[in-house]
């Protein structure tokens, strides 16, 4: 049997009174890739940060190869071999990538930094991980997957023997998540032991050879993954039965409330299309096909060179987000962090900036109506929080796209348009938002959604469009409905 590299006894950590973590025992055995699931708030983040010693736990121990600690710091943990990769990319930018693969611990000459020797190991790495890479190029200039890929090499240029991953597929599409996989299986053959840490299930089963479950802050059960399944799984993270994930789909479409006519920029190519009162039309294709792009053309983010934008029966000019929302088009970014909601303010100050005008009186902000506005979307969407006065960036990923969500519904749009709904979300809050949504279409709102994730498009979707490079090449019913039937339309251009 394969020796145990990691140990963790009775850890706990609390804030305020309040456990993030609360007596957690499990351990990891070298070599293995080792899967941590739970819902948002469970403590994986919390954990993640005590191995890698950016915060000390309040009880408890950990054994790292031969030796107890009471703490990891920081400089303890990179000198052991512990490295992480976090969903945020921690790369500089306008630096190349052998500066960032090297930052903090150039290779030196004398005095000076040895760039040429840099550059050399740099390739050296690539290689290692099969990729070719210039390594004076500037990491600005290269693609998601490739800064992923320099996070990885970071880490294996520090002689990493413990390597934690928080979601490192998040960002990437099906084609650069599976090189990720060979990148995986490569470190595990190198003798890497691996934490890895994804809300897709399906990468727990493909990679991981065991599973621990955390749950508000407790430890669940730990095994190995090729004795349970998915459901099972799910069960522990969320402590009960999810027995059906995608609610049934609306009996109650109405007449056309958007339509859209030859929509043409330099990303788009006579886009058009109409959404129904009580629809959800989901919006499919690859990567770069020009989804995004429709959206931020609706809602007055990207121009347009021509077309029209029908809302209602009636032309409407969109020349800004603030004409959208006015004009009773709301969109939830893809980017919940940098476009969705003001991480650094209160929860209430995110649900209600997008109304001030309408709850501001002589100058002044009505705190009444501030309170009631905020207080009836953290109680009808479930916003979890101790007070409306918590910064947004203190909530899990569920709760800030709950957030982003509030404020757009505080502006009574009619019409919404999700991207990306549940990015970086645990099974337990996809539930909710998918809900959420049907919810919404119930009560006479219509939804354009886009999503890259299969289950959810053919799962939530009363009506499938498919596009491929910046036009829409494939209309799908219900019964048209099959995994197969969108590649080859997003691949192809064509229907069976």
């Amino acid at each position: 049997m394969a020796e145990t590299i990691l140990e963790l006894e009775k850890i706990s950590k609390e804030y305020g009174g309040i456990h993030a973590l609360n007596n957690v025992s499990f351990s990891i055995k070298k070599g293995e890739a080792h899967a941590i699931v739970g819902e948002n708030g469970a403590g994986k983040s919390t954990l993640i940060k005590i191995l890698t010693g950016a915060i000390e736990p309040s009880a408890g121990r950990i054994k790292y190869k031969e030796n107890w600690h009471e703490f990891m710091t920081p400089s303890t943990a990179l000198d052991d071999g512990i490295s992480a990769i976090y969903q945020e990319f921690n790369l500089i930018p306008y630096l190349s990538v052998a500066e960032n693969i090297f930052f903090g611990c150039e290779l030196m000459k004398g005095m000076f930094r040895d760039t040429e020797l840099m550059n050399k190991k740099t390739i050296e790495l690539c290689k290692e991980m099969g990729v070719t890479i210039d390594p004076k190029g500037k990491v600005a200039d290269l693609g998601v997957a490739y800064q992923q890929i320099i996070e990885i090499v970071k880490a294996v240029s520090k002689d990493t023997q413990l390597l934690i991953m928080d979601e490192p597929t998040a960002p990437l599409t099906n084609s650069e998540r599976d090189f990720l996989y060979k990148i995986v299986e490569h470190l595990k053959n190198k003798g890497v032991t691996i934490i890895y840490i994804s809300h897709r299930l399906e990468e727990v089963f493909d990679l991981c050879e065991q599973v621990t479950v955390l749950r508000d802050g407790c430890y669940i059960t730990s095994c190995a993954t090729k004795d349970t399944d998915e459901h099972e799984l799910i069960s522990w993270m969320v402590g009960r039965q999810i027995d059906m994930l995608f609610p049934p789909r609306s009996s109650h479409i109405g007449e056309p409330v958007l339509e859209v006519k030859n929509l043409c920029n330099n990303k788009l190519d006579n886009v058009s299309f109409q959404l129904k009162k009580g629809e959800i039309l989901g919006l499919g294709g690859l990567v770069g096909a020009g989804r995004t792009e429709v959206a931020r053309a609706i809602y007055g983010a990207d121009r347009l060179d021509s077309g029209e934008v029908i809302l209602n029966g009636k032309k409407v000019s969109i020349s800004t987000p603030l004409e959208a929302i006015e004009t009773g088009i709301g969109l939830i970014p893809e980017d919940r962090k940098n476009q969705g909601v003001l991480l650094e303010l209160p929860i209430f100050t995110n649900i209600t900036y997008s109304v001030l005008k309408r709850i501001t009186k002589r100058l002044f902000i009505d705190k009444k109506e501030e309170n009631k506005i905020s207080s009836g979307y953290k109680d009808s969407l479930r916003i979890k929080t101790p007070n409306l006065n918590l910064k947004v960036k203190n909530l899990s990923g569920g709760n800030q796209q709950k957030v982003a969500i509030a404020k757009v519904l505080a502006t009574k749009c009619d019409v919404l348009i999700f991207d990306e709904p549940i990015r970086g979300i645990d099974v337990g809050a996809k539930e909710e938002i998918y809900r959420l949504m049907r919810d919404l279409t119930e009560n006479g709102k219509s939804i354009l959604m886009i999503s890259s994730e299969m289950p959810e498009l053919l799962g939530l979707s009363d009506r499938i469009l498919v596009m491929k490079e910046g036009a829409i090449v494939a209309e799908l019913y219900e019964d048209e409905f099959t995994q197969e039937n969108v590649l080859r339309c997003a691949s192809l251009g064509k229907k069976e």
